[in-house]
């Protein structure tokens, strides 16, 4: 068993190296500057189409601008955010914090990217549901099925592991710590949870995502609001330590600067998962008139989780300066920085939070990992055993231990990228045409808007 983890452990590690690393990074590089900074001058009407009333309702599509949003919010706003962050400012120092904004503002950019496909490419399937994703842009678009195949396969094994049974057993274990409740009886609370949302189909995921995940980030967002108000004297010499160790290494594994920029890349991919395909198959369920539109409402995903959500977990850490502390890892950094401000209830709102952005997270990947196998396997009945394992997974996850999983699953992750980011290259030139389409529509809808006043 030792060495079967050794193995994956290796493999695990050539896959998620510099090469795919400088491949997501780069890919959104590329898409910035295609699209013309798209993610700065656009981010206004963006943020206004989120949180706009009057949601489209009458385009074709399973749900809102806002459900299929927060249905990919509820899959990316994960442990990634606590134990991910806390885990890279460990390993890579201060510095990790600065390069994993990097890595979300240019992967702001390869969302949307992977929106506009998923929006432009998704079909009507035999119930009259859309499906769509990289494994439909891959095959219609892309005309290469062969990819979309191996993408589904990765994408469908995945969801077991770092959308299921990770998730589940990163709650029970901090609810144990925590409130001292068994993990069996965690297991059952979670699957009875994720199994009356997922049998419920997208309509539901969408509904219940809708309400959870804003309820989840405000609560987690306005605890580390609290935080920075009142120690506000300590955010500027926080601020000013991430910058500084970002080209220094200070703090990170070996003094590296590339230590730094490793684990901040990729964990801020891990977090906004901008590059491994799995929020287009939300994005492509959306109600929208052009596939512009939604891909710019999925490109706030990337603002949200990183650039808000995993700033406050790494500006307290930092604060905290307890990441020197090397007896200190993961939750239990997170945890211990925000009790040094929080004092007894700091632990209990990282318990919360976790509880929250876990189960979120295995409701978003439960119809991730649907749609992949759906595109493998046309079949109602092995849909509903997918579907029925899935559920199991989740009491397995919070009762076992889940090393071999978790690695595993990290493999089937990388592997998705690589098809994903094949597909955004090979099709930005419908990504650039898309944008085109949308921003003259947005300017024409502003003009109409002011001479109507």
């Amino acid at each position: 068993m030792e060495q079967l983890e050794n193995i994956l452990s290796d493999i695990s590690g050539f896959i998620w190296g510099p090469a795919l690393l400088v491949l997501i990074v780069g890919t959104g590089i590329y898409l910035t500057v295609r699209l013309g900074l798209l993610q700065v001058r656009m981010l206004p009407y963006a943020l206004k189409l989120v949180f706009s009333k009057n949601q489209d309702k009458t385009s074709k599509g399973d749900i809102s601008h806002f459900e299929a949003l927060s249905t990919a919010l509820a899959a990316t706003v994960g442990t990634g955010n606590i134990v991910g962050v806390a885990t890279a400012v460990v390993l890579g120092g201060p510095g990790a914090v600065f390069w994993m904004w990097i890595s979300a503002f240019f992967g702001m950019a390869t969302k949307y990217g992977e929106a506009v496909l998923a929006v432009k490419y998704r079909i009507t399937d035999a119930k009259g549901q859309m499906a769509g994703g990289p494994m439909y842009y891959l095959e219609h678009g892309l005309k290469q099925k062969w990819l979309g195949v191996i993408f589904a396969i990765f994408g469908a094994i995945a969801a077991f592991g770092i959308g299921n049974g990770t998730q589940s057993n990163s709650v029970a274990g901090i609810v144990r710590d925590t409130f001292s409740v068994p993990t069996w009886i965690t297991g059952i609370i979670l699957t009875l949870f994720a199994g009356a949302v997922i049998l419920g189909g997208v309509k539901v995921i969408g509904k219940v995502t809708s309400y959870f995940v804003p309820f989840m980030a405000l609560f987690y967002i306005i605890a580390g609001a609290i935080i920075m108000l009142t120690n506000i004297d300590l955010i500027w010499p926080a601020v000013t330590t991430i910058f500084s160790s970002a080209f220094t290494g200070e703090a990170a594994v070996g003094g590296a600067i590339g230590a730094a920029i490793r684990y901040g890349v990729a964990r801020g991919v891990f977090s906004n998962e901008a590059g491994l395909g799995s929020a287009p198959i939300a994005a492509a369920a959306a109600k929208t008139d052009m596939p512009g539109r939604q891909a710019l409402v999925s490109m706030t995903q990337v603002f949200i989780d990183t650039l808000i959500i995993c700033s406050i977990t790494g500006i307290t850490i930092v604060m905290s300066g307890m990441y020197t502390d090397k007896s200190l890892e993961g939750s239990a950094l997170t945890t211990a920085a925000f009790e040094q401000f929080l004092g007894p209830i700091g632990p209990i709102i990282v318990a919360i939070g976790l509880i929250f952005f876990a189960s979120s997270t295995i409701i978003g990947w439960s119809y991730y990992g649907e749609k992949c196998f759906q595109y493998l396997f046309k079949n109602p009945a092995l849909l509903i055993v997918y579907r029925i394992a899935f559920i199991v997974m989740v009491f397995v996850g919070a009762t076992v231990s889940l090393d071999l999983i978790w690695m595993f699953s990290d493999i089937m992750n990388g592997l998705m990228a690589i098809p994903n980011l094949i597909g955004l290259l090979g099709l930005s030139g419908v990504i650039a045409l898309e944008t085109r389409r949308i921003v003259k529509k947005v300017k024409e809808e502003k003009a109409e808007a002011q001479a109507g006043n």
